[in-house]
């Protein structure tokens, strides 16, 4: 038996770690957090995150061989392998603010390893989304005093999308481990790749150097939401020419060098990783003397942006140019369905600017309105958190979907538009709703990248 310990119980340690105690049953598996309400949590039935088919997970190795815990510095002394899969986020301050990695946490959490190992050998996995030559950085700490132990620092990107998490662990399109260019460096990826062995095919373990293997992530995160800007960019241009944007999106998807996915318009991309992955690779490129490269990359956020703001503006123009004193009800604030997490979610910039109008907001969301009370604190105006979404649409003057729970779509949008204050408005973020059957209704239909459906001539 290998104790193995996760540093870190987020998004991707905890169902990560879930995922390895349930395929290897022979090892035993530790997650520790600095956060005990966080490990309470983990060690109840209200697990601190929403993931299709988690909890299932952890109540069948919870106690078998999966556990718990604050204590850091013992689940270190006692482990074999590590894995850190801790926040990395984007510098606030100094040096690289705004676009950088604070690696504070991090190097936390190297030198603490270094403090408490006592295993004669310990491979170190890096899970955490991080710059390129970070796990040299990190080797270098961890050899800076002669403790008698010996590390091996490995990368190991996760791959994991929020709300597809399990099934991206069960049936990964590849796992990517990348190591140094040795004997010890190939035994510790080598036994790494074993452990995911137990249920990856072994076509699908990828092994490269330990730089490829960083860099990969930041650039799949890259180029997946390079993709999204690039349909919202033609969004714009349907509206102006007249073309749909979903039947654009059908066609140049059928290419099979191009391929369906991420091509579907929406308000934008949010999330954990996509904003901050983008700029900490242009930061890279700036820091490596490639400044057109990082203007490249800049640009996908610059478009997402745009992206939102024209959202907003839309509905500003179509209300008149005055939202001051009208209800807006919020569809959906988690950046995307089937989970409760609502980092860089475009849900949080459209409510300001509603609410800097002096419109008031009505949010319902069935994962996420804790979040959202979290993340809206102390923002002035008036605000309504609902978890029944009829009562929020009730009175409103707009409907705003902006995350495309399927709960939405089944809604009654007849008794909603029964409740509302006239003429009533939909603003669909995701091009998900039946726009003729909503215009049919009553609706005045403001898709994206598509004609509006309005009864205002």
């Amino acid at each position: 038996m290998a104790n193995i310990l996760c540093i870190g119980a987020g998004y991707v340690g905890g169902p990560t770690m879930a995922m390895i105690a349930k395929h290897c049953p022979e090892h035993r598996i530790t997650v520790v957090d600095v956060s005990a309400k966080r490990i309470e949590q983990w060690n109840s039935e209200n697990l601190p995150i929403y993931e299709p088919g988690l909890l299932e997970v952890v109540q069948e190795v919870r106690g078998r061989n999966m556990f718990f815990s604050t204590e850091i510095a013992l689940g270190i002394e006692e482990a074999d392998m590590i894995f850190v899969s801790i926040n990395t986020p984007t510098k606030t301050y100094g040096e690289g603010a705004g676009r950088g990695t604070d690696l504070q946490y991090w190097e936390q959490v190297a030198r603490a390893i270094l403090s408490n190992s006592k295993k004669k050998n310990v491979i170190v996995v890096e899970k955490s989304t991080l710059p390129v030559r970070a796990a040299a950085a990190m080797a270098r700490i961890l050899h800076s005093e002669s403790n008698g132990v010996h590390f091996e620092v490995i990368s190991n990107p996760e791959f994991l999308a929020e709300g597809t998490a399990i099934k991206d662990l069960t049936e990964p399109d590849r796992v990517l481990i990348g190591g140094r260019s040795n004997e010890s460096g190939h035994k510790a990826c080598k036994t790494l790749a074993d452990l995911y062995a137990h249920w990856v095919p072994r076509e699908k373990i990828l092994l490269a150097n330990v730089w490829s293997s960083e860099l990969s992530k930041l650039f799949a995160n890259a180029m997946l939401a390079q993709r999204i800007s690039s349909i919202n960019s033609i969004t714009a241009l349907c509206e102006k020419t007249g073309a749909d944007i979903s039947e654009v999106s059908h066609a140049i998807g059928m290419d099979k060098r191009i391929g369906p996915h991420f091509l579907q318009a929406s308000v934008g991309f949010g999330g954990s990783c996509f904003r901050k992955d983008i700029l900490h690779l242009a930061y890279l490129c700036e820091h490596y003397g490639l400044p057109e490269v990082a203007e490249y990359w800049d640009s996908v956020v610059s478009m997402n942006d745009y992206q939102i703001n024209r959202f907003f503006k839309n509905i500003l123009t179509s209300q008149f140019s005055t939202l001051a004193n009208k209800k807006m009800a919020i569809l959906g604030f988690a950046f995307k369905p089937d989970t409760g997490d609502t980092r860089d979610t475009p849900a949080l910039p459209i409510c300001r600017k509603l609410l800097e109008e002096r419109a008031s907001i009505s949010i319902s969301d069935p994962q996420a309105l804790d979040n959202a009370r979290f993340e809206l604190e102390g923002v002035e105006g008036e605000i309504h958190y609902e978890q029944d979404p009829y009562l929020a649409c009730q009175g409103a003057h707009s409907l705003l979907l902006i995350t495309h729970w399927q709960e939405f779509r089944q809604l009654d949008y007849q008794r909603i538009f029964d409740s509302m204050a006239k003429p009533a408005f939909i603003f669909d973020g995701r091009n998900f709703l039946d726009h003729q059957h909503l215009f049919e209704i009553g609706f005045n239909v403001f898709p994206l990248g598509k004609p509006a459906l309005s009864h205002l001539q």
